[in-house]
């Protein structure tokens, strides 16, 4: 089992940066995929925004590229998204996500998420 918090999340003016960190706890060495989502208002789906599979380098949906910055802090059992240049199209809850069967996402883990609000 995995447990997962998040937190860096607020209101911030287009332009700006934001990072948010996600706090893994449990069998963590367990994990073989992780993950950020984001779920903007209005919209049933989840986006996969930026996800490390097993040892890869992160990859990034089309949308953030060049602006976010996926990584791992395994000695704090920490992942953050750094989130640059902010658009008012960002805003949404974030959640992280987490695997430890199969190293594909959506895994079973998942953060309660952080509201992110750009404003223009």
């Amino acid at each position: 089992q995995v447990q997962l918090v998040e937190s860096g999340g607020g209101l911030v003016q287009a332009g700006r940066s934001l990072r948010l960190s996600c706090a893994a706890s449990g069998s963590t060495s367990s994990i073989k995929a992780a993950g950020w989502y984001r779920q903007a208002p209005g919209k049933q789906r989840r986006e996969l925004v930026a996800a490390i599979i097993s040892d890869s380098d992160a990859r990034y949906t089309d949308s953030v590229k060049g602006r976010f910055t996926m990584s791992r802090d395994f000695a704090k059992n920490t992942m953050y998204l750094q989130m640059n240049n902010l658009k008012p199209e960002d805003t949404a809850v974030y959640y992280c996500n987490a695997a430890d069967g199969r190293a594909t996402l959506p895994g079973d883990y998942w953060g309660r998420g952080t509201q992110v609000t750009v404003s223009s």
